[in-house]
């Protein structure tokens, strides 16, 4: 056991240079100032700017964190206020400033040189503010947090102000980077790009301040391929006999937009995600050629940062693992991740299979004891309201959620798939949010309701299995197996506790390596036979007392042999 289990990334933290990458790969611009690094911070039970503050921070590491050298609890009733000043160099100034937020959990109040600039709700998604009139040459930028964490009708995940077993250590306050950003007078305020797998086109869609004109470059890698002058909100291109993306050949097309003098730089990939007849039954085709979808949970938590790696470089290699031992997709569990980390999806080639980030209330009898066993068919419109989303501003929370999800990720290649909602928690009426969800984006697959309380949505028939050998009855809709497996070799000096956690454990690495490959071969690869289309292994890593991760919770250790696990996954193929 280790209480402090500092990750494979934390030796090489430049604290003076705190994952300073550019945050949106996908809207990109040469001017850039990271303000992460040390702040100051206060916990407070008000409110209020304070005077003097009770030490330093290491932004964007969540205050429970070991990175963020703080490493303290928030608690419901308490405010944790972050002090910064800083400089802004005159050639930095253009036209108009922004002060960018990448996420913090889970309520902000900013202020910039003494003036409130406005709230923030939610702690996964991305915020601004334009600065331009406030900025000068030093300022003093303040941000007061408060985070009631699992007491929130808000999206909070994972989270738990009582962690255990599934259930993790609360993040609270400034997780992603904090950043500025000039631009001139007229300038790009978002890009959409629609590509169209069956006339490879893509429709580009401009929002703009100021008159929208300009230019607009595709290149494959550097060549280029289409040049056109922008006159209005939207423009269609085409590419003639383009390379499909997949994660076994992941192609890009680069995209470089100007509008006057405001140049933003993007990319896209033709990919189609649908449903089809295949050699057995319905399944998933990729690029209109069946695919089998096959993967792991992944949690997105670090024993060090928690939600935020200590270096961009843990995103890449939680993927090349994966990737090496034969896997093509990453359930993203109840969590949105940076923008890095599907950027890195997409120019590595692993396809997202993305939750909706869960809130409402849990109960552990109704939501998964009783239904492990057995007890699945409730109906969310009368039997789950008293446990999910049980009044109508905590539902309206969810969908407006639901919407800010799919806006932020809408470009992302290799997001294929969203899941509304995980074994019944926080499920109502998903019937009907399927119909919303699917009418903001019919591009990608829903599972409407993964693991039980399934209520037919068209989509999936979506099963989560454990304890139990894998059995499954036919059905109309593609079979997927969303979540299994769980198995558990707990290697204590690589672990945060003593306790260990996983729905079979084994004493020893080749054990559990055994055991891992005799499920693979006995059991999901045979399962191809009876229409299984997808099958998603849980997990990636250990997190806290959790310790059925493939690599541990430090990521030092990989528990299994990729080579020897790489040759069984090769055989779950169409």
């Amino acid at each position: 056991m280790n209480k402090d289990l500092y990750s494979k990334y934390w030796d090489d933290l430049n604290k003076g240079r705190v994952l300073p990458e550019y945050p949106r790969p996908q809207f990109a611009r040469d001017s850039y100032l990271n303000l992460n690094g040390y702040w100051d911070y206060r916990i407070s039970k008000k409110a209020d700017i304070p005077e003097s503050y009770d030490g330093r921070i290491l932004v964007p590491f969540p205050l429970e964190s070991l990175l963020s050298e703080a490493t303290r609890s928030l608690q419901p009733d308490e405010y944790l206020i972050y002090h910064r000043l800083f400089t802004v160099s005159e050639n930095f100034l253009r036209d108009r400033v922004y002060l960018h937020f990448g996420a913090v959990d889970q309520d902000a109040t900013v202020y910039l040189n003494g003036k409130k600039l406005g709230k923030h709700r939610g702690g996964y998604w991305p915020f601004s503010f334009d600065v331009s009139k406030i900025l000068k040459e030093e300022n003093e930028l303040v941000v007061v947090v408060q985070d009631p964490t699992d007491k929130s009708h808000h999206a909070f995940g994972k989270q738990s102000s009582n962690p255990k077993m599934i259930w993790y250590t609360p993040v609270s306050g400034i997780w992603q980077t904090v950043w500025l950003e000039s631009v001139p007078e007229n300038h790009l305020l978002s890009l959409e790009t629609d590509p169209d797998f069956a006339s490879g086109t893509v429709k580009f869609r401009f929002e703009t301040q100021g008159p929208c004109e300009g230019e607009l470059r595709v290149f494959d890698e550097d060549k280029l391929l289409v040049f056109k002058k922008i006159a209005g909100p939207e423009l269609t291109i085409r590419i003639p006999d383009f390379s499909p993306w997949s994660p076994e050949n992941p192609h890009l097309y680069d995209v470089e937009v100007r509008i006057g003098e405001d140049v933003v730089k993007s990319y896209f990939a033709f990919r189609k995600i649908s449903i089809g007849d295949g050699p057995y039954g319905k399944c998933l085709f990729l690029n209109d050629e069946p695919y089998f979808l096959n993967g792991v949970l992944d949690q997105g938590f670090f024993s060090d940062g928690l939600y935020t790696p200590a270096s961009d470089q843990a995103y890449v290699d939680d993927i090349l693992a994966m990737k090496a031992l034969g896997f093509n997709t990453l359930r993203k569990h109840i969590k949105i991740e940076p923008l890095r980390f599907y950027y890195h999806c997409d120019r590595l080639g692993m396809i997202v299979w993305q939750d909706m980030v869960n809130g409402g209330r849990y109960s552990f009898w109704k939501m998964t004891a009783l239904p492990t066993f057995g007890l699945q068919r409730l109906s969310d419109v009368k039997n789950l309201g008293s446990f999910g989303r049980d009044t109508e501003d905590s539902r309206e929370t969810f969908r407006e959620e639901m919407r800010k999800t799919v806006e932020l990720l809408r470009n992302v290649p290799s997001v294929c798939f969203w899941t509304i909602f995980n074994e019944g928690w926080g499920q109502f009426h998903s019937l009907e949010n399927y119909e919303i969800l699917k009418k903001m984006d019919p591009t990608r697959i829903i599972d409407s309701a993964s693991g039980w309380f399934d209520q037919g949505a068209p989509d999936l028939a979506s099963k989560h299995i454990y304890f139990k050998k894998l059995r499954f009855q036919k059905e109309e809709r593609p079979l997927v197996l969303s979540e299994f497996g769980g198995y558990s070799c707990h290697i204590k000096e690589h672990s945060v506790s003593d306790k260990e956690f996983g729905y079979k454990k084994f004493p020893s690495l080749e054990k559990y390596e055994q055991a891992f490959i005799d499920l693979y071969e006995e059991q999901v690869i045979p399962s191809l036979k009876k229409g299984l289309a997808a099958a998603i292994y849980t997990q990636l890593s250990d997190v806290e007392t959790e310790t059925n991760g493939i690599l541990t919770y430090d990521r030092k250790v990989c528990k299994l042999n990729p080579e020897r696990v790489r040759k069984v996954n090769e055989k779950l193929r169409f």
